[in-house]
């Protein structure tokens, strides 16, 4: 598969026949190419760029020496961690200079299944946005958790062949992968000539070779400088990641600074609305390599060029004849906060700020409200985790920062330690199932907060302090969560005392921006006088039911040790 080919009027343009619509003037281009500022006017006609160098136009804008790249390209990302609706998203992510992401749907599609993928692809394709849908292939990602939908390999086929999928979804269940289960290798073959992402947090050696060889591509989960490294030497892509929770882009730099751009992209994978609006999005990231000492056009080849190639974005990632006219300008690439937008040849944002009516609204569908199904709320007495007999339990470990876990063995009635009590309620069937385990290094001192966002089954996740009031605590919040028809929350004694309603599936706000980042700031405010000083407390907290990441997760069915991938007892003899 090729670019699509030009209108004809855009060709008479590109001969100079035509005028074209706008002309950009007296900007320095980059040639990802080539990797080189190159001093030259580019013709724009039916949104693709349709030449460089002077011709007549319909309109003329002197950019004055500015830096113009090609719209940034987010390798890899789920729109409903963001907590936004997809116009939403797209108001927050353009004035940053990101005009295209690599979206992989799983989150919804666990929730609300293939009718949820369809209402998410059917939205994107009224942004001025360029949406990869990819074709979620872990649904739900592992046996031990309990999802509202369950895809088969059939169903990532009709993915790609009904919403033009761009590949497979991160492939996340790679003990299936590397022991050749025979629906994974359906699954993976269904890409074809796409592409087909990964997940492969620690793999290394014998382990990573079969993974590799089984016909995954890319990697965003590297806990090590090294484990990055060795993945590139082997030709897997990686994606360096600075989201909310997961902030590893700095520290596997090395092999880019050291071995060049090859095989490398930039993405946020999970990145809140607070966030952006404070640091930004692509942008950002280009941000923090350059300030790492990477040079800024290998930043901007990771953002835009690079992204565009592994995702088969043959439109994008660059701004030569016959591509897609999203153009980046910067007055100064200092700080990468972009001057304007442009997206298909259209001014869509200048100085931080949309442009008005750009961005036409999108009410999500109806069906995706109440998405709440419990059997029903737990009593403060089922949240209650009984004492193991000998007083000693294993934990969660957390780490800010990372995603990644760790096992602590804990005395449970050492005041002196950071622990705290943990459930996830499964809250699609009815079932009534509930795991029980404690977390350690949360920080939660007293009260509880409580979310219906828990990767990737999304059953309602709850923290509360191990004293007495903790089980009640847990309690309200859960209620307050199936009131709101999913959010998150924080209570103490009793009371509600923020909230971040979600009634989207449990996952994503119908609110602006505006109104979700400030929700936002105001629980992780509140939270600090809970005792939590973790940054993005929420965001980490949802990661805690991701089985598919080493080395302990909790799940409606228990705790689970990834790495001997089972369930295990919570209490030690």
């Amino acid at each position: 598969m090729s670019r699509p080919p030009v209108t004809l009027r855009a060709l008479a343009v590109a001969r100079g026949d035509e005028p074209a619509d706008l002309l950009i003037t007296g900007g320095r281009v980059l040639s990802p190419v080539t990797r080189e500022w190159i001093t030259t006017d580019l013709a724009i006609a039916d949104g693709v760029v349709a030449g460089w160098g002077r011709r007549d136009a319909l309109e003329t804008v002197d950019v004055a020496g500015a830096a113009v790249v090609a719209g940034f390209v987010d390798a890899h990302m789920h729109l409903e961690s963001t907590k936004l609706w997809i116009d939403e998203f797209v108001k927050g992510a353009l004035p940053c200079g990101t005009t295209a992401v690599a979206c992989d749907p799983h989150e919804i599609a666990n929730v609300c299944g293939l009718d949820g993928v369809a209402a998410l692809a059917g939205a994107a394709e009224r942004m001025p946005f360029t949406f990869g849908i990819a074709a979620s292939s872990c649904v739900p990602a592992s046996p031990f958790e309990s999802a509202a939908a369950a895809f088969s390999a059939a169903d990532v086929r009709y993915i790609i062949d009904e919403f033009r999928a761009i590949g497979v979804g991160e492939v996340m269940n790679y003990p299936a992968v590397i022991n050749g289960d025979p629906t994974f290798r359906e699954i993976i073959a269904a890409a074809g000539w796409r592409s087909v992402d990964g997940h492969a947090p620690g793999l290394r050696g014998p382990q990573l070779d079969a993974y590799l060889a089984a016909g995954v591509e890319s990697d965003h989960e590297a806990f090590a400088p090294d484990e990055a490294h060795e993945k590139r030497q082997k030709g897997m892509w990686l994606f360096l990641r600075y989201g909310s929770a997961c902030r590893d882009l700095v520290e596997l730099l090395p092999t880019v600074l050291h071995h060049g751009t090859t095989r490398a992209a930039l993405c946020t994978d999970d990145r809140e609305p607070d966030q952006i609006r404070a640091i930004g999005h692509i942008n950002h990231c280009i941000r923090l390599a350059v300030e790492a000492g990477l040079s800024d056009i290998d930043a901007l080849v990771l953002a835009s060029y690079n992204a565009a190639d592994f995702h088969n974005f043959f439109h994008l990632g660059q701004l030569a004849p016959g591509y897609q006219a999203d153009l980046v300008v910067f007055d100064k690439l200092e700080g990468y906060r972009p001057t304007a937008v442009y997206q298909r040849g259209r001014l869509v944002a200048r100085d931080g700020k949309i442009i008005p009516g750009v961005v036409p609204p999108s009410p999500a569908p109806d069906f995706f409200r109440d998405r709440i199904n419990m059997d029903h709320v737990p009593s403060a007495a089922e949240l209650t985790i009984e004492r193991p007999a000998s007083g000693r339990a294993i934990a969660i470990g957390v780490t800010e920062g990372t995603v990644r876990t760790h096992r602590v063995d804990v005395d449970v009635d050492d005041p002196n330690i950071d622990l705290a009590r943990i459930a996830v309620i499964e809250r699609h069937k009815k079932t009534g199932r509930i795991g029980l385990g404690y977390v350690h290094s949360f920080g939660l001192e007293r009260g509880a907060i409580a979310s219906s966002v828990c990767h990737d089954a999304h059953n309602i996740m709850v923290v509360g302090s191990r004293d007495r009031s903790g089980p009640a605590d847990m309690e309200v919040a859960v209620r307050r969560l199936a009131e709101l028809g999913g959010g998150q929350v924080l209570v103490h004694d009793g009371r509600v005392l923020a909230e971040v309603p979600l009634p989207i599936a449990g996952l994503m706000s119908d609110q602006s921006l505006e109104t979700v980042a400030d929700q936002l700031v105001n629980m992780e405010r509140v939270s600090h006088d809970f005792g939590i000083r973790i940054a993005a407390p929420f965001m980490l907290l949802s990661f805690l039911g991701l089985s598919v990441i080493p080395d302990l997760r909790i799940t409606d069915h228990g705790l689970i040790d990834v790495n001997r991938w089972s369930a295990i007892p919570v209490g030690l003899e």
